[in-house]
């Protein structure tokens, strides 16, 4: 399956809560959360670069599956992780007590974080 493609985020639950979780300030927690993001998904076989864009912040990753890597976490913090494909549509990784997972289903993307009990959901539709 190939995940390319641009997608704007729909709908997002637990915001606030995993945000204050993860120590984001909370003026930043307030600007940002009736933004409706949009990321931009390039793959090359196993090599994957996220431009994220969320109002004025821009976070761009890539990385290889299955080979360490550094991101830049919503946070500003930089962060090595590995990210495995689990089946044929989810990309998922854990860094720093927080598990992530990114589903892709037709024209959705459902991405998950965990930490602890908190679970943000935000889900994505392709543009």
């Amino acid at each position: 399956m190939n995940f390319s493609g641009k997608y704007q985020v729909q709908t997002q639950e637990n915001y606030e809560a995993f945000m204050k979780a993860v120590g984001m300030p909370d003026d930043i927690i307030q600007k940002g959360k009736d933004v409706k993001g949009v990321s931009e998904i390039v793959q090359n076989g196993k090599h994957f670069k996220f431009i994220i864009t969320a109002g004025s912040k821009v976070i761009q990753n890539e990385f290889t599956l299955g080979e360490e890597c550094e991101m830049e976490f919503m946070t500003g913090e930089k962060i090595k992780t590995v990210v495995q494909l689990e089946g044929d549509n989810k990309l998922v990784t854990t860094f720093k007590g927080i598990k992530s997972v990114t589903e892709f289903s037709g024209d959705t993307v459902t991405s998950t974080m965990t930490k602890g009990d908190i679970v943000f959901k935000r889900v994505s539709k392709r543009i």
